[in-house]
């Protein structure tokens, strides 16, 4: 289940630019993600599982009945079962293993195709945990203007609710570098490499700095973008 949350939050948020929103499915925790007003897929968080809401339109539909040879069984009669109202077809489909996710992210990728554009490399940075700090807050050693900065710690302040982002690092090897805080480095220098990404079991969840997995709280689409993305392995990588 560990491994369903890491890969969810990846998926949703590395290739789907919409906001988060909080509600409530009856007494569970619920994240609708959305663009504007449309929800695009909601999801019911539970501790063991999540339950995945997806609604098919007419078209949608057809897309499905052109690919269902390709989707596991139980996925198909979800389907079939599932009741159609005047708005689509509701699907509820519990997930608790990655079997059963990667058949809902192809759901979802019939909902609506991934809108997130790759972000510039042209000026990319890497540390050693395979992050880019060219994108960090932390990060002194680049172009990030203080305007920016402000605007970041605004950002991160919304999604972490912390204020104190005066630590600032140069970079991994450089004299102003701050890798002996970092916990990434420590686990991989325990394990013989010199650097995260050098490691077998590279990502795992210690390589993601902030969330690795979905939380019960609200979050704008562009807060994803700059204060969660850029501590994620391989979302904004090389």
């Amino acid at each position: 289940m560990q491994k369903v949350k890491e890969e969810t939050m990846r998926f949703m948020r590395g290739k789907y630019h919409l906001d988060e929103v909080l509600g409530k499915y009856y007494e569970n925790d619920c994240l609708r993600f959305r663009q504007g007003k449309k929800t695009i897929v909601s999801i019911i968080l539970h501790e063991d599982h999540y339950d995945f809401q997806v609604i098919f339109g007419k078209a949608e539909r057809e897309k499905f009945e052109e690919q269902r040879s390709g989707f596991p069984q139980f996925i198909v009669d979800i389907y079939d079962k599932a009741h159609t109202y005047h708005d689509g077809k509701w699907m509820l489909i519990r997930v608790d293993n990655m079997e059963a996710l990667e058949a809902v992210k192809k759901l979802i990728l019939i909902k609506k195709k991934p809108n997130r554009k790759p972000f510039p490399k042209e000026n990319a940075v890497y540390g050693k945990c395979g992050h880019r700090c060219d994108l960090c807050i932390h990060f002194s050693g680049g172009t990030i203007s203080e305007e920016f900065r402000k605007e970041l710690e605004e950002r991160l302040t919304r999604v972490y609710d912390n204020s104190d982002w005066s630590m600032r690092c140069s970079g991994c090897g450089t004299p102003g570098c701050h890798t002996e805080l970092c916990d990434q480095l420590k686990c991989a220098k325990e394990k013989g490499y010199a650097a995260c990404v050098s490691c077998k079991q590279y990502p795992c969840s210690k390589a993601t700095v902030g969330y690795a997995e979905l939380g019960a709280k609200s979050i704008l689409a562009d807060d994803v973008t700059w204060a969660i993305l850029p501590y994620v392995p391989y979302q904004y990588g090389n």
